[in-house]
């Protein structure tokens, strides 16, 4: 996805930074990493408070595999299908992981 596209869909949040980072990209409100674009696919920041709103959505968690074969879970999930069809609903994700980043503190 391209910057344009990335701001686009974080507008119900505000204004985004997009930087490049290992091999995808990071993208920051106010100075905060509220999701990732790694492989093509947008993860959104959540935390012990939201992650339960994002698996009642079906969405998943980022794993990757760590060292020993062992599947190590990140902090980041996908955005539910529906949200990309309804900004209002997008914006209500994107909200929920910059919540996560502040709670991070």
């Amino acid at each position: 996805m391209d910057n344009a596209g990335i701001e686009e869909m974080f507008q119900g949040l505000g204004p985004v930074t997009v930087k490049r980072m290992f091999g995808g990209k990071g993208i920051y409100h106010l100075g905060r990493i509220i999701a990732l674009e790694v492989r093509d696919e947008m993860l959104l920041k959540a935390d012990e408070t939201s992650a339960p709103e994002f698996v009642a959505a079906g969405a998943t968690q980022w794993t990757y595999e760590g060292k020993k074969g062992k599947p190590v879970k990140m902090p980041y999930w996908s955005i539910p299908d529906e949200a990309y069809d309804d900004p209002d609903l997008m914006a209500k994700w994107v909200r929920l992981a910059y919540e996560a980043s502040l709670r991070a503190e």
